[in-house]
């Protein structure tokens, strides 16, 4: 696809980065966003403003989602103005957002109908990463889909994996997550009761992390349980969105995983306990005041 028309819907911190990661790259994309100032600063480096989903549907080639759940992802799609209305034969939809891996391939079978192609394509790393380029991609669908997209990814990303059919990109970025929070969870609920043992958080940490047990979750749980820097850039709110999707995956796979249930108890007591907008390493505070 040479010169695609691209939209984008959805410029918070990673989507917002991501276009202007495009229009560095010499693409005028066309877009939607809820936030006004950083709508405003798109457009005054070159994007051009939708009037709704099927507006936009109708004047690209590609339209990229970086938007918060499922539902959010189905309403732009279904919607009276939606996507599905206005969609090209031969255009692509790429969700980068974190979806529910059954409702993706309902809504590439329906695009599918309308002769048009879907990318599940959740995103790893950071806003900053996004802005340079460097994100890493866990892509799926159709392949020659995304060989036809390839050339964009390549813009966005460092890391581009291909992971095979429709939904294996979320079906993978959930198990990601799953396993992310989980291993924050556990070591914030560690230093907590280090700190109710009455043993020194800054030594626990340099004995963990002299073994098998260190990593950068441990890093970013240390900053916060030890140091009070809060930096990972991940909410407790989207974790427990997150983890919810995890469980409903395995659920609709006839099996289920207890870990992450127990994990799902812990974000949504602190969602409960007014934590839901601080980072997930600061669910160290909602363990700190675990009673019987």
């Amino acid at each position: 696809m040479e010169n695609p028309v691209i939209g984008f819907i959805g410029l918070g911190l990673m989507g917002g980065n991501m276009v202007e990661c495009l229009q560095t790259n010499g693409f005028e994309p066309v877009i939607m966003a809820r936030n006004k100032d950083v709508l405003a600063a798109a457009v005054a480096r070159g994007a051009r403003v939708a009037n709704s989903p099927k507006d936009m549907a109708q004047q690209c080639d590609i339209i990229m989602l970086c938007v918060t759940t499922s539902d959010v992802v189905e309403g732009l799609i279904y919607g009276d103005d939606g996507i599905l209305a206005g969609i090209k034969d031969g255009a692509v939809v790429i969700d980068f957002g974190t979806s529910i891996p059954d409702s993706t391939r309902k809504i590439g079978a329906d695009l599918a109908a309308k002769g048009a192609g879907m990318i599940d394509a959740p995103l790893g790393r950071t806003p900053a990463h996004a802005k340079d380029g460097l994100l890493n991609i866990m892509a799926a669908g159709d392949k020659d889909t995304f060989d036809t997209v390839k050339s964009v990814l390549d813009v966005l990303g460092e890391n581009i994996f291909y992971l095979g059919a429709l939904g294996a990109g979320h079906t993978t970025k959930l198990i990601n997550n799953f396993m992310g929070m989980t291993t924050v969870s556990a070591m914030s609920q560690a230093f907590a009761v280090a700190d109710q043992a009455g043993v020194d958080r800054q030594q626990l940490y340099d004995i963990m992390s002299t073994g098998p047990s260190n990593s950068p979750f441990m890093a970013f749980c240390k900053k916060y349980a030890v140091d009070g820097v809060s930096d990972l850039g991940f909410s407790i709110a989207n974790a427990n969105k997150d983890l919810g999707y995890f469980l409903k995956m395995v659920e609709d796979m006839g099996t289920r995983s207890e870990i992450a249930e127990g994990t799902s108890n812990n974000l949504q007591a602190a969602v409960d306990a007014g934590q839901s907008q601080g980072n997930v390493p600061e669910i160290f505070d909602y363990f700190k005041t675990l009673k019987n």
